[in-house]
């Protein structure tokens, strides 16, 4: 009606829009008309735009979108935090309580997220993208706040003011709670951008947004769409500008090894066959759907499968040659008084060490209660050794371990970020 007040309402993932004139409708921000309804609608995330527009431009409005009221959240912590968590949430609320703080694994990010909570006194959704993470933010935060905390995923559906949900959960549900949160924290949020996964931010109505990442870079380009789904990159600290005082100092040594004759003829034949493939076929593996083309391609005949044996074969050699296992052995001879993770790029190489060192291995087969005892084993020094492959790179709280030994991975910086970490808590 004209002139009436802007009635606001969220349905299902956005904000619907009724009431005052159709120039108002026109002019908020992220609003398009929906003939459906004839009402003007916007995604869920612009209510925060929405309603400082409204304020802004003194227009009379009634609030329906938002189901939730500020909450005295107390920390409960006599825990001192470390000056880049001050700085890290201090810097984040300056920028409007938007944005991500980029800190290395080990560095504290899930109390700097606490202290976020407590300091914003809203209901908060935290979204982790493990199950493991899962039950680490769950168990941390009702020790932290001293009340009941609500699980979205791995089989439970409870929804407390503060509630901690997979991202899977997350996004399946995302139109149910979406207008229940003041602030959305998505931990590791380098998985946020993927096509469904973005769902979860675009949908929420959540003012206020964190993002914790060591890694925000994507292969792909899309960080560029943290800046509308959290905001920018507010704070940042890199590991050697917190190694020594709250990381452990390190070194990263390269080491050299040699393809036997008769794996370097291997090596060579197998690499030449699947390369002169993708010639033929005139696919690059470095282009953005190059690999789903090569699989394609490599089902669709008997060359193509061939092809993609000889990939395969090629990549055994450069995981797991005869020299990398013998120098792996004089490696973990040297260290014997050590703590250490051997890590792979692969299951099989892992069941090989395992195997052939009688050392304890994780994969993303072992079940979770497994995991957890033998990571409390290693923890307590019962186990010196472990190998994994790419399943503690992130959302596994591993105990530190002096000695970290790369036998392959897949190169990015975000693996060396992710593994690098792993050693160097304090």
């Amino acid at each position: 009606m004209e002139g009436s007040p802007v009635h606001l309402s969220f349905d299902g993932g956005s904000i619907v829009v009724e009431g005052g004139t159709e120039a108002i409708g026109e002019t908020l921000p992220g609003c398009t008309y929906d003939s459906r309804i004839k009402q003007f609608r916007a995604a869920a995330r612009y209510y925060r735009p929405i309603v400082e527009h409204l304020r802004r431009e003194k227009i009379e409005y009634v609030d329906k979108a938002r189901s939730y009221e500020p909450a005295a959240w107390v920390l409960k912590s006599d825990r001192e935090p470390f000056p880049h968590q001050v700085e890290g949430v201090e810097t984040w609320w300056k920028a409007g309580g938007r944005g991500l703080v980029v800190l290395p694994t080990g560095t504290g990010k899930t109390f700097l997220a606490m202290m976020a909570i407590a300091k914003v006194g809203r209901p908060a959704m935290i979204v982790t993208p493990t199950i493991d993470l899962l039950h680490q933010w769950y168990g941390q935060l009702k020790e932290g706040f001293g009340i009941e905390i609500g699980l979205l995923g791995g089989g439970s559906y409870d929804i407390q003011p503060i509630t901690v949900a997979t991202y899977d959960s997350a996004y399946l549900h995302v139109e149910r709670w979406g207008n229940r949160f003041g602030l959305l924290i998505c931990d590791e949020c380098h998985h946020l951008p993927g096509p469904s996964f973005q769902m979860i931010a675009a949908m929420s109505i959540a003012p206020f947004r964190l993002g914790l990442t060591a890694t925000p870079e994507r292969a792909d380009g899309l960080e560029i769409a943290y800046e509308e789904l959290l905001g920018p990159i507010v704070y940042r600290r890199e590991i050697k500008q917190l190694a020594g005082e709250f990381l452990a100092e390190y070194r990263t040594i390269r080491v050299y090894v040699d393809l036997s004759p008769d794996e370097q003829n291997l090596y060579r034949t197998n690499r030449e066959l699947y390369r002169q493939f993708l010639i033929n076929r005139g696919i690059s593996l470095s282009s953005a759907n190059g690999w789903q083309r090569f699989l394609f391609e490599s089902m669709r005949s008997a060359e193509g499968r061939a092809a993609y044996h000889a990939y395969r074969e090629q990549k055994r050699l450069e995981r797991a040659p005869a020299s990398k296992i013998a120098k792996l052995a004089e490696l973990l001879d040297r260290h014997r008084n050590d703590r250490v993770i051997v890590f792979t790029a692969d299951n099989a190489t892992v069941y090989r060490i395992a195997r052939e060192f009688l050392v304890p291995a994780i994969t993303h087969q072992t079940k979770a209660k497994e995991r957890r005892k033998m990571l409390e084993r290693f923890h307590s020094g019962e186990y010196s050794i472990m190998v994994t492959s790419q399943v503690l790179n992130e959302g596994v709280d591993v105990p530190a371990a002096g000695v970290g030994i790369v036998l392959s991975g897949t190169g990015t910086t975000r693996e060396n970020v992710q593994r690098l970490g792993r050693i160097l808590r304090k």
